[in-house]
């Protein structure tokens, strides 16, 4: 395999602005944390609305690729690189990571106590709606923010034949020869800070949480020792796998995170309150789909609640924010599929993923505190998010068993979100891939090793919320990026097959 060169510009700037950037927080974190907030907090109460239409209007942009004209356009020639169940659990994990881990036992308390619609706190209607929310934050809407970037990558890639993996070069339908110039090397610079961010925000919840967990286990206390050795650790799996590559590491990684990710649910669904959870999910579900249209477009002016913009808008832009890095990675797996195909299959393996561990996990929690077994938010409130999750475990029937494989589950789950993380940074950062080509094997380590001592850091000084919230800010100049695939990719699309696929 010829080897792959790096984009020295883009390598070496992308380091200096997460070096100089993470500094400056850090040293300025009493001022930049509060001023940071302040911003998202601007930006969720003024641009909901922006965000709201952004994300709803991407249904219809994405039922017209996948229906319409060109939906069987087929992205590369020859069959699918990889089997569909090993596809679908790349995309899923590279996705969600140790969130859905963390979010489907909180989440559904946090609405459960704080409700939306003016609903009375801990009240039948409250309960009601606690998994609905997390099925409707988690779901079609989430991975439809992915599903454009990934589509019009993958496009640019594969059928324009343009040799870069890059979200400048998919723009260069709208931004012609700009996408090459400093205007391109600029956006993918935010987007190395904006996945930055994300990574972030994977490890600041699953640190901690599995820092807990394995502290309950052994009797330790959660320390900044412990959480280094974690991270150490995570390290060691997901360099390996990113040093692999696609084939050999983050594949089987992907494959094997599933299996025991699967099996964790099944063991909830079974041992736990069956019929509970399960009619619990479809009382849910038929909330959601009753009202979706309506939540989509939830923004609560009169009362000023806050809840749309603490909850929906938040997670659109962080959604949005990490898009790209998505985008990327999933277009690089998804040679040989057609246009509706990747579309239908993104929201599909999305979104039933993440209804899983609401329905099981979201479903199990709200099974606990409803029927007073085990008081959950009053957990939350005087012991915090992690003991929690501690507790909830510990609930369980051989709960030392299940909090050790708790615990593996979310190491690989983690690994496999920051080996695809490595993989696409290498991929932004180098000249030019082709083919099967793969990033160098050096440069996919280099990442790896980047974004452990970042984080490593980052914890030590307590400063990584304050880069997670820089990077969600991102998001703004990342909606103006959704109309540019837009526009890029319909351009492209009429101009190579101008009487449809």
């Amino acid at each position: 395999m010829n080897r792959a060169k790096i984009d020295p510009l883009i390598f070496w700037s992308s380091i200096v602005v997460i070096l100089v950037a993470s500094l400056l927080l850090v040293l300025n974190q009493a001022v930049a944390e509060p001023f940071l907030n302040d911003v998202m907090s601007g930006i969720t109460t003024r641009m909901d609305w922006v965000f709201q239409f952004v994300t709803f209007g991407l249904f219809i942009v994405l039922g017209w690729l996948a229906f319409g004209p060109y939906g069987r356009v087929r992205l590369g020639e020859g069959k699918p690189e990889f089997s569909t169940f090993s596809w679908g659990a790349m995309l899923f994990c590279a996705g969600m990571g140790t969130s859905i881990m963390f979010w489907s036992v909180l989440e559904p308390l946090y609405y459960y106590t704080g409700p939306p619609f003016g609903l009375s706190p801990e009240s039948t209607d409250a309960a009601d709606w606690a998994v609905t929310y997390g099925l409707f934050h988690w779901g079609l809407s989430a991975w439809a923010l992915y599903a454009l970037p990934t589509v019009a990558i993958a496009y640019s890639f594969y059928v324009s034949k343009r040799p870069s993996l890059k979200i400048s070069t998919a723009l260069e339908g709208v931004l012609g020869k700009h996408s090459y110039g400093l205007l391109g090397k600029l956006i993918d610079i935010l987007v190395i800070w904006s996945l930055v961010g994300g990574l972030g925000t994977s490890l600041g919840l699953g640190v901690p949480m599995v820092s807990a967990v394995i502290g309950d286990l052994i009797g330790v206390e959660q320390s900044l020792g412990l959480s280094i050795i974690i991270i150490i650790f995570w390290t060691i799996i997901f360099t390996a796998s990113a040093y692999s590559g696609l084939y050999k590491g983050i594949r089987k990684l992907s494959d094997i995170n599933v299996y025991l990710a699967l099996a964790l649910a099944v063991f909830v669904l079974i041992t736990g309150p069956t019929l509970f959870i399960l009619s619990n999910f479809t009382n849910s579900l038929g909330l959601m789909l009753q009202n979706f249209i309506y939540m989509s477009f939830y923004t609560d002016p009169n009362a000023n609640s806050g809840f749309p913009q603490t909850w929906t808008v938040f997670y659109w832009a962080w959604f949005a924010a990490t898009a790209p890095f998505i985008g990327l990675f999933v277009a690089r797996i998804s040679r040989g599929r057609s246009i509706r195909q990747l579309i239908l299959s993104i929201l599909l393996w999305g979104t039933v993923g993440s209804w899983l561990y609401f329905a099981v996990f979201g479903g199990y929690a709200i099974h606990l505190e409803t029927n007073q077994t085990l008081s959950l938010t009053e957990i939350l409130a005087t012991e915090g998010e992690q003991a929690v999750i501690v507790e909830l475990l510990r609930s369980l029937p051989i709960s030392t068993v299940v909090m050790a494989f708790f615990v593996i589950l979310a190491f690989i789950f983690l690994a496999t979100s920051l080996d695809s993380a490595s993989y696409v940074l290498a991929s932004i950062a180098t000249k030019e891939l082709k083919d099967e080509q793969e990033p160098a094997r050096w440069h996919r380590v280099i990442w790896g090793f980047i974004l452990s001592i970042l984080a490593i850091s980052l914890i030590s000084v307590g400063a990584l919320r304050v880069v997670q919230t820089s990077a969600v800010i991102v998001a703004v100049p990342v909606v103006v990026l959704y109309g540019l695939f837009t526009v890029s990719l319909i351009r492209s699309l009429k101009k190579d097959f101008p009487r449809g696929g």
